[in-house]
């Protein structure tokens, strides 16, 4: 039995500590892991090794700076994490090793209206299928992360109002997947999510502290801060689509008027496109013609990323990100709404904030959510279960 303090339960804290490390960053040299865990580098070096003896990680030969090292990452197969998003039009789900390499990912198109019911019901019916295909263990699951677009009680685990899924207000999707799976389930918001799969994955790798912007059916904001996602005490941080850019402005679905959501989410912005383009426009294709160069189009582009710009500027003067991430359809435009973007960065931000701050596409595209619902699972899974296998049972096999 390990007492607090004694010389075995300080080596499982420091077993615990590099497993940690390496589970959240992917793979890390062992120079890494002791700069990450403050450990001496002799320590690192006999913890990776015993951990390698047992199976928990997997030591392969690199280079940093130019010089030889190792590179060490958890073992392929110590486990698996599953990542579903759900969105305004699609379903993705996705599966990973705790090596942070994507097994099989798949998406489809799902109907707005449908239930909250007939939503998880696809939702188990691609992880079964997800799950055949890869042929992994079902004993091996860690734990699944769950993107919804709306907004979480951190308390409740109910899903807020929202429009974008409105027959699914006041549902609990946590408590929904995880009695049909039969394994822990971590939810959070779209855009928490597509932050946490830009850090990990993407335009957010190397950095503490930024912001992912995502303008689809709506706009939100998923904020990094120090390394950790900021939900606030509701559970409601990073709606900067209802930031007031005008108080005489269109009135917004959240009651106000003039939102930044009012002047850049998909269902403002296309139809002042109809008359020219036609009805059947949606902003993946506006964006296109304006890469071909539709003066319309690309007008359109401009003034919308000028209006996220006054919405960044506001992000500047209160958190001082060091980077801002441009997620969704918009994000394929470059420069032609990134430029507006900084200008307005620029005009309204504190000028030393301003010249902190990268704005950058994400790279991920639409499978931001999904990648960030894998780093959701990764990020909650405890090491402990690691080092004494004693992953979660499932639940009896999908149907």
């Amino acid at each position: 039995m390990e007492t607090p303090g004694s010389q075995s339960s300080l080596h499982r804290a420091n077993l615990e500590r590099v497993v940690r490390a390496v589970r959240l960053a992917g793979s890390l040299t062992q120079a890494e892991i002791a700069r990450t865990t403050g450990l001496s580098a002799a320590t690192v070096s006999n913890i990776v090794r015993e951990l390698k003896d047992g199976g928990t990680v997997e030591v392969t030969p690199t280079s940093a700076g130019g010089r030889r090292a190792r590179s060490v990452s958890l073992s392929g197969d110590a486990g698996i994490v599953i990542g579903v998003d759900f969105g305004h039009t699609h379903l993705r789900v996705a599966v990973g090793n705790l090596a942070h390499q994507v097994l099989a990912e798949e998406a489809e198109p799902l109907d707005v209206d449908a239930s909250a019911a007939q939503g998880f019901d696809r939702a188990e019916q691609l992880v079964s299928r997800l799950i055949a295909v890869t042929g992994v263990d079902r004993t091996k699951i860690a734990g699944i992360g769950l993107g919804v677009p709306g907004p979480i009680d951190v308390e409740s685990g109910t899903l807020g109002s929202t429009s974008i899924l409105p027959g699914w207000t006041g549902t609990k999707p946590a408590e929904e997947l995880k009695d049909r799976l039969g394994v822990p389930v971590h939810v959070d918001n779209d855009a928490n999510l597509g932050a946490l799969g830009e850090l990990v994955w993407g335009s957010g790798r190397g950095v503490k502290d930024l912001a992912y912007i995502k303008v689809a059916s709506g706009v939100g904001a998923g904020l990094v801060i120090s390394g950790r996602i900021y939900r606030g005490p509701g559970g409601t941080a990073g709606e900067i689509g209802h930031i007031t850019l005008d108080e005489s402005g269109p009135v917004c679905r959240c009651g106000n008027r003039g939102c930044l959501e009012t002047f850049t989410a998909a269902r403002y912005v296309l139809p002042l496109l109809q008359s020219s383009h036609g009805t059947e426009l949606t902003m993946e294709r506006v964006v296109a013609l304006a890469r071909e160069g539709d003066p319309g189009c690309r007008r359109v582009i401009a003034d919308v990323g000028r209006h996220i710009g006054s919405g960044v500027a506001n992000l500047c003067n209160l958190l001082n990100p060091s980077r801002v991430v441009l997620g969704g359809d918009l994000a394929e435009a470059g420069e032609l709404v990134l430029g507006p973007i900084r200008e307005s960065v620029g005009r309204y931000a504190i000028p030393s904030a301003a010249r902190q701050l990268s704005v950058l596409p994400g790279a991920l595209g639409g499978r931001a959510e999904v990648l960030g619902a894998l780093a959701l699972a990764l990020s909650e899974m405890g090491d402990s279960t690691l080092l004494d296998g004693s992953l979660p049972a499932t639940a009896p096999a999908f149907t």
